[in-house]
């Protein structure tokens, strides 16, 4: 061997000591692993894209948060994201690429009642954990390691007309006939079915029980029969822009009901048509106290609103879709950190045993379907701003329910 071999073998002895030391001195689990890579799916095309894009932000808000923390268990966090284009089937095939295919660490839920079941399938499938924003019927989710980060409790079908309904009672005239006009959107149906059982206990006259195929787009015809039967409230179980496209329809006839409540609406443009001020929705969250004091609440309401005015969106505040489908991430985070491993099983233990904070407030998972307690709450559109109303401690300071 030549001395000049010698020379360049030492070299490179040294320098892959060199290199095997520096390694050596990386944190371990950067050393050995890349980033948590968090599958999931949400409608960023098809009618549901409006709400689909708030949960995206939402999302990536809370990724860019972490990461800037160090990650989850000093890994960073990665979104694998796919459009679902509002179809279950889509979600149901999509995640499933996801277990398999792409190999992801976590499950996200979708958005909306059906995407989550078809998901819930393939998460029980393969034993995996799945955390969801709004799934509007819990009884439709008996699978054990499902946590919902929506707080509506296990009997939304009661408890939500309820709230509707004692808000409304509080009025110098409660309405004493009512009408129920609603999507055939699983959880919307069957929300409007309690919500006659509860309107009916109250003495309140139905005057109308009229069921439309979810995408509808011509509500003509519907106006036209809510405007014959006239009643004092009208509950609508709207979703995303069926909101606002029945609000259309019913200005094209000049007609106003005196009091409405929409059920799941696409929150910007509601709150932005000219014939909203007044109407009222269900809420787990706004960009007001006291939600404020929630954990993480003002950091995200400032990051969200940020982004959201960047983004161009239709109503940049922060509200509760955004806020769910942060505080699932919470949850997932709070999950994996509580854990200390990414064990589905023990993760999911872990979850039904303790508390978390989140920016809808703490959550936990006793009872049935792993729903915890219900905080729902109403709000109402005043002045192209939705603002909570009910119960009256969480209205903000110098607002009032507002009679139309």
């Amino acid at each position: 061997m030549s001395v000049k071999s010698i020379r360049l073998n030492r070299r490179a002895f040294l320098g892959s000591a060199a290199a095997v030391a520096a390694f050596s001195s990386m944190p371990r689990v950067f050393a050995q692993e890349g980033p948590i890579r968090v599958g999931g799916t949400l409608p960023l095309t098809g009618p549901l894209a409006g709400v689909g894009a708030i949960h995206r932000l939402a999302a990536e808000v809370f990724v860019e948060q972490i990461n800037a923390k160090g990650g989850i268990l000093g890994r960073k966090v990665e979104f694998v994201l796919l459009d679902d284009q509002s179809l279950p089937a889509n979600a149901r095939t999509l995640y499933e690429r996801l277990v398999t295919a792409d190999k992801v660490d976590l499950l996200m839920g979708p958005y909306g009642t059906s995407s989550i079941i078809a998901a819930m399938g393939v998460a029980a499938r393969f034993k995996k954990m799945l955390v969801q924003s709004s799934l509007g019927d819990p009884s439709l989710a008996p699978y054990p390691l499902q946590f919902p980060s929506l707080p509506i409790g296990a009997e939304p079908q009661l408890t939500d007309t309820e709230i509707v309904l004692d808000a409304y009672a509080s009025l110098p005239a409660p309405p004493k006939t009512i009408a129920f006009v609603t999507s055939k959107f699983p959880s919307a149906l069957t929300i409007a079915k309690g919500g006659q059982q509860v309107a009916e206990k109250r003495g309140i006259k139905s005057l109308l029980d009229l069921e439309y195929e979810f995408g509808t787009k011509d509500f003509g015809a519907i106006a036209n029969r809510i405007k014959a039967a006239d009643p004092d409230l009208l509950w609508s179980g709207a979703i995303g822009m069926e909101a606002v496209q029945l609000l259309d329809a019913m200005s094209r006839i000049d007609y106003q009901p005196r009091n409405q409540f929409y059920l799941f609406p696409a929150p910007g443009p509601t709150a932005a048509h000219p014939k909203a001020n007044g109407l009222t929705s269900l809420t787990w969250f706004e960009e007001h106290e006291p939600f404020l004091k929630n954990h993480g609440a003002p950091e995200f309401v400032s990051a969200y609103g940020s982004k959201a005015k960047a983004a161009g969106f239709p109503y940049p505040r922060t509200e509760y879709q955004a806020a769910v489908e942060y505080a699932a991430w919470q949850i997932l985070a709070a999950a994996a950190e509580g854990a200390g491993k990414l064990d589905d099983a023990a993760m999911a233990a872990w979850l039904r045993s303790n508390a978390v904070e989140t920016v809808v407030g703490p959550r936990t998972f006793d009872g049935k379907f792993n729903a915890g307690k219900p905080s729902t709450k109403l709000k109402q559109v005043q002045g192209k701003d939705w603002v909570t109303v009910w119960p009256a401690d969480f209205r903000p300071a110098g607002k009032e329910f507002l009679v139309p």
